[in-house]
């Protein structure tokens, strides 16, 4: 009885989770990134190319872990949005020197770079409104 208890509640928290675009695109940055990190010369891929394999693994865990963050505990979630964020320019400077390095053609850093720029633009528009709940989205 109690594996379907288990097996209903991770269901649910699965089909909850289908809803977080910003999850999505994160895991969708980390799955193009994988797609990449083959290509790299074996000595950078163990390097480089795993230090920012690990960097989206953990903003796909932080990203996670704040949209888990009770509404409630705002300053919690707002903390948590933000350690998001930084991790993020981790990975936008650390990309940015793999592709300074010639490891990522240029195609392939415009690509990933038009990923985490569209992550950090929903990173930064929900730290926003949790910021400023009340105001609304659209200035007119």
């Amino acid at each position: 009885m109690t594996k379907h208890y288990s097996l209903s509640l991770s269901l649910s928290l699965s089909l909850s989770l289908d809803n977080a675009s910003i999850l999505q695109r994160v895991k969708e940055g980390y799955l193009l990134w994988l797609g990449f990190v083959q290509h790299l010369p074996k000595n950078q891929r163990y390097t480089i190319g795993a230090r920012i394999d690990n960097k989206l693994l953990d903003l796909l865990e932080l990203t996670h872990t704040a949209y888990l963050i009770n509404q409630a505990n705002a300053a919690e979630k707002i903390n948590a949005v933000s350690a998001c964020i930084f991790e993020l320019d981790k990975i936008k400077f650390l990309a940015q020197i793999a592709w300074e390095s010639k490891l990522l053609g240029q195609k392939q850093f415009a690509e990933l770079g038009g990923k985490l720029d569209e992550i950090g633009r929903m990173l930064g528009g929900w730290r926003n409104k949790l910021l400023n709940p009340n105001k609304k989205n659209r200035a007119w």
